[in-house]
């Protein structure tokens, strides 16, 4: 089995959110829990994938968020040439997560075949449900698909040796978590599964879903997929960036998810 190295980069942040924005029954409504928006990169040997590809400053400004470095930036600046990437993975279609796709000219997408179906379906009629895409980022990935760059997956698939993506649904009805096999052992990017650590360990879900019942079960399938419950990685936590060692130099924008946490 091969043994990837992991790293959460951090591109953006938001500050100033409600308790209201990150859980749907708060416990303290007025508290305020800022989120930090990531992209990841899986290495092993020389093959790179990377896993979702965030937004740009136009969708930053129209939405108030605060981008820290340009995730094409970031890359460049990991030793990543977006152009150059083979694999993308993208867990599922809202903005944060699958913008930026023209970064990678020569990438095959890894989608799951519902998140497709419900991103261009019905629901995208009503506003509630479509503000947290963005149509062009949509159609970038409808262009994909007749250009034949999208690898279509329904439920459990392998991306390579040691790395899989697994269809949860909940937040998105495609939304998938990605498996990743590192030397400390299988680590669990829950992408927007959980969009906090807290989120899952306290039972209050993030405001955002399609069906609660599939978010809730989604967590406990995270603990199955993952080593140990300290493996999971939620898709949003700033608290990532403090359990984990940083990659000298990047001022604790870039965390080795691989290795050993630095606290619990």
């Amino acid at each position: 089995m091969s043994l990837w190295e992991v790293h959460a980069l951090r591109y953006a942040r938001h500050d100033g959110r409600t308790a209201h924005e990150n859980f749907l029954v708060p416990a303290d409504p007025h508290d305020t829990t800022p989120l930090d928006y990531y992209v990841w990169v899986l290495r092993c040997n020389n093959r790179v994938i990377v896993v979702d590809t965030g937004f740009g400053e136009e969708q930053a400004a129209r939405r108030g968020r605060q981008i820290l470095t340009p995730v094409g930036e970031l890359l460049h600046r990991f030793g990543v040439e977006p152009a150059t990437v083979a694999d993308v993975v993208i867990t599922h279609l809202h903005y944060d997560h699958a913008g930026n796709l023209g970064l990678f000219p020569q990438a095959r997408f890894h989608l799951q075949d519902r998140e497709m179906s419900y991103a261009t379906g019905r629901h995208m009629r009503n506003t509630c449900v479509s503000q947290p895409f963005e149509v062009e980022d949509v159609v970038s990935m409808v262009r994909a698909v007749y250009a034949d760059r999208v690898t279509f997956h329904d439920g459990d698939a392998q991306i390579a040796d040691g790395v899989s993506v697994h269809r949860v649904g909940g937040h998105t009805d495609g939304l998938q978590m990605v498996r990743v096999v590192t030397k400390r052992g299988a680590v669990v990017l829950m992408s927007d599964g959980s969009h906090l650590y807290a989120n899952m360990n306290t039972g209050r879900p993030f405001p955002i879903f399609v069906d609660l019942g599939a978010m809730t079960d989604g967590w406990r399938r995270a603990l199955e997929l993952a080593e140990t419950a300290e493996h999971l990685i939620p898709g949003h936590d700033p608290r990532v960036r403090a359990i984990y060692p940083a990659e000298p130099g990047t001022n604790g924008d870039i965390v080795a998810l691989h290795k050993v946490p630095l606290r619990a």
